[in-house]
């Protein structure tokens, strides 16, 4: 009998049929095992739209965990992570500094190590009815910014590093080519506005043009020029909290976020990604007592 049922598989396997054991009905064995759940995700306002358009999608059917996102500046963002209004799991930044407002006993322990993982350029996005709009698609942005009347938005230096990159833009491009009317510019605070509604601000008209991210002007289709005469970017880096409510969550976001389906999302919309990304880890802090003989 033996014989005879080893001799049928036989048959079936040169006919080309496979029969699958009973216990394996139904289950393909190409199939990826997939979760439910959540994953907090605290990331820089820059990548709102990056985030909710494409980033969460993909990541959700790739493994089945759902992002619930909050957006702020990145500084700001630290500075709730540590006074205890923001709880995530992950921390995505658009500066490496920031992670050291995190690290350590004194800053609440809250990152250990984190990954760079790429970077975007600051560019100027423009409204195309602007009555300057013609101006900047023809001439140097420092040039077109230098006259009566023109708005150009930027964040709060002290809550977004994107902020802070304006600040130097325009004190270092006043200088460099002899423009001074851009310095008052870095220190105005007529022209500051909230990081996450500064794309609506610019389209709703509110501004001639503002100072962005190539990443965030992607997500929203906005019209930019280079930021001639400075090589200023966003340098992206995510770290999985100390103390993060969902562990597993948090890990698989950063492995997608880190792979090749996640470079690909990021690659096609104004990041260039760091491959392999740089790993950094908190200083250690010495425990080494002294003892008086």
């Amino acid at each position: 009998m033996r014989q005879m049922m080893a001799i049928s598989a036989s048959a079936l396997v040169v006919l080309g049929v496979f029969v699958a054991p009973a216990t394996d009905a139904g289950a393909s064995p190409s199939a990826k095992a997939k979760v439910s759940g959540t994953v907090n995700v605290l990331y820089a306002g820059s990548f709102l739209n990056l985030m909710v358009q494409q980033v969460d999608p993909a990541f959700h059917k790739a493994t089945g965990y759902t992002v619930s996102g909050y957006s702020a500046g990145s500084t700001a963002l630290a500075t709730e992570i540590a006074g205890g209004t923001q709880v995530g799991d992950v921390f995505i930044s658009a500066s490496p500094a920031v992670n050291a407002s995190l690290e350590g006993a004194a800053n609440g322990d809250w990152v250990s190590s984190y990954e760079e993982f790429g970077y975007s350029p600051l560019v100027i996005g423009y409204n195309p009815k602007s009555k300057f709009a013609k101006d900047l698609e023809t001439k140097p942005w420092y040039e077109v910014v230098d006259r009566a009347g023109f708005l150009l938005g930027r964040t709060d230096p002290t809550t977004d590093p994107k902020g802070v990159l304006a600040v130097d833009a325009l004190t270092g491009v006043a200088l460099s080519y002899d423009q001074p009317n851009l310095a008052p510019l870095a220190t105005s605070k007529s022209n500051i506005f909230e990081e996450t509604a500064l794309v609506g601000d610019l389209q709703a008209g509110q501004l001639d043009a503002g100072f962005f991210y190539a990443v965030e002007a992607s997500a929203a289709h906005l019209k930019t020029v280079p930021l001639v005469g400075t090589h200023l970017a966003g340098q992206y880096t995510v770290a999985i909290l100390n103390r993060a409510p969902h562990g597993a969550a948090a890990k698989a976001f950063v492995k997608f976020l880190l792979s090749a389906a996640g470079q690909r999302i990021l690659k096609g919309n104004g990041v260039t990604p760091i491959v392999p990304a740089l790993s950094f880890r908190a200083p250690a802090v010495s425990t080494t007592t002294t003892t008086t003989p």
